[in-house]
């Protein structure tokens, strides 16, 4: 195969991905084109890009998902590729073919790879031909109440019905016991028509306290495939990730080596090529079951660029120029460990609830092994439209224990205020002996965390702050003969909630 020179990409998304990958392009003599809707035209990747063009009004079905206006930008400014990131249009089989089809080169696997890993169902089927741990349970629809609780009572309570289509946790339910099964099936089909379109739904045995390890794959045009090891992704809420470390705490080399041949085997069952993440779910006793794949570039690559040295993004554009991937499974090696925590403009005290709002202050962690991937800047509205992410804080240190302790340090130093953001939340975590011990599922939420612990944590540091101040202060009033009140000295109720509302100023 001969490899095409791409001088001009599209990207066809917008915040902090799309910067990402205005960096990666600009490294490598790349010209950019950004896209944005209207209510994104002050924002910082429209200015980081070589040009940028509008698509349409601020909300994503009439901007960032129309395809045919991203595919006509693409043609007017003259670029070759799109790179759809993630989210939006990345996964979407009917875009990648009507990209081909305008003679355009898409960044990402094929369109018949995307739509067999659309799916749960077909990726099941395809991958069943090689020896790959699968979850006990049903690869086909089902419609039939009745037919379904027969195939559930074979397979044995609890079960977990699950969307064909999607993720997100929409279209899934468990069901403990055989009573409650009619109804749980009819919402999960109702969800999933809902959510996808599709209510196509299947019956496997549900894992009660599961982890989420997931492995990085890249293959090229040439039938090459490697894995770049794995991704602990267990902390979540709303079967959505919230923090994500590499290498997993519990995955030995043994275990390594088996979930990379297994996710190796998935990518050669649909003949992928691209960056791509195949999905495991991973019980009590460390057996692993294939999930899924996700068949573009993952929010959380780049912890596995922080322990690999390989740039993802440049990885994926020279693959989608037809060239061979230049390095051999035997030249990859784990360096040291990187976390990272999706800051999101939500409410953890309020079931991680949306607080959108204007970024009144944003100052950004700084110093060794700290990455931001961001896109907003103080001042800016978070936008009611898209998703509530707004940055990732990286870390990354010689072993597990630094990179956490220099997470604690970093969420610290990230200065956030007009909104609510999930960085209390994810400090928490950094600090629980669970995480810290590794010894935790994706039930972390539902086992440790309450609200309140959030205000605990918080009361107890502002206090230990509280107290260091004042006793700074009277410090200076015995040298300048100043008497403190013996309210603030002895920081009682009324001191602190003074101090607590003056907090801002110091």
């Amino acid at each position: 195969m001969n490899s095409t020179k791409i001088t001009k990409i599209l990207i066809a998304n917008r915040g902090e991905i799309t910067l990402r990958i205005i960096r990666s392009c600009k490294e490598m003599g790349i010209k950019t084109v950004a896209v944005f809707s209207e209510a994104d035209r002050l924002a910082p990747h429209v200015r980081a890009a070589d040009e940028a063009i509008c698509v349409g009004a601020p909300p994503s079905s009439e901007s960032y998902l129309r395809g045919d206006k991203i595919i006509e930008a693409a043609k007017t400014t003259g670029a070759e590729a799109i790179h759809p990131g993630y989210g939006f249009l990345s996964e979407n089989a009917d875009f990648a073919r009507k990209v081909k089809e305008a003679g355009l080169i898409f960044i990402a696997p094929s369109p018949e790879a995307i739509e067999v890993m659309g799916s749960k169902l077909a990726a099941k089927n395809a991958v069943s031909k090689y020896d790959i741990p699968m979850v006990p349970g049903i690869n086909h629809a089902v419609e039939d109440i009745a037919e379904a609780k027969k195939e559930a009572a074979q397979i044995g309570y609890p079960i977990l019905v699950k969307a064909s289509a999607g993720g997100g946790g929409k279209g899934m339910r468990v069901v403990e016991k055989e009573e409650e099964f009619e109804e749980q099936m009819k919402r999960a089909v109702s969800e999933a028509q809902s959510a996808f379109g599709d209510g196509a739904v299947f019956i496997e045995k549900y894992i009660g306290s599961p982890r989420h390890i997931e492995i990085q794959i890249l293959g090229d045009m040439h039938g090459n495939i490697l894995y770049l090891f794995e991704r602990e992704c267990s902390i979540q809420r709303r079967h959505q990730k919230v923090v994500e470390e590499a290498p997993s705490a519990v995955v030995n080399e043994k275990m390594r080596k088996a979930m990379g041949k297994a996710a190796v085997n998935v990518a050669k069952a649909c003949n992928y090529y691209g960056a791509g993440t195949v999905e495991f779910i991973v019980d009590e006793n460390l057996d692993f079951y294939f999930l899924e794949m996700n068949t573009r570039l993952q929010v959380e690559h780049p912890i596995t660029e922080q322990i690999t040295g390989i740039d993802l993004v440049k990885e994926q554009i020279k693959i989608a120029e037809g060239k061979e991937i230049s390095f051999k499974q035997e030249d990859l090696k784990i360096n040291g460990h990187s976390i990272e925590v999706r800051v999101y403009a939500e409410d953890p005290a309020n079931n991680f609830l949306p607080n959108v709002g204007k970024v009144v202050e944003y100052d950004t962690p700084k110093g060794l092994g700290i990455r931001v991937d961001d896109g907003f800047e103080q001042g800016m509205e978070v936008p009611i439209f898209y998703d509530s992410m707004i940055a990732k804080l990286i870390t990354f240190g010689a072993n597990r224990e630094e990179a956490m302790d220099r997470m604690i340090r970093a969420i610290d130093e990230y200065k956030i205020s007009g909104i609510q953001t999930t960085l209390p939340f994810c400090k928490f975590v950094m600090k629980h002996e669970a995480f810290r011990s590794g010894n935790f599922s994706t039930k972390f939420v539902e086992n440790h965390f309450k609200p309140e612990y959030l205000d605990a944590q918080t009361s107890k540091e502002e206090e230990e702050i509280a107290v260091a101040i004042v006793n700074q202060l009277l410090e200076k009033g015995k040298k300048k003969n100043i008497t403190i009140s013996n309210s603030a000295e002895k920081n009682n109720s009324t001191g602190m909630s003074d101090w607590r509302k003056k907090r801002s100023m110091f």
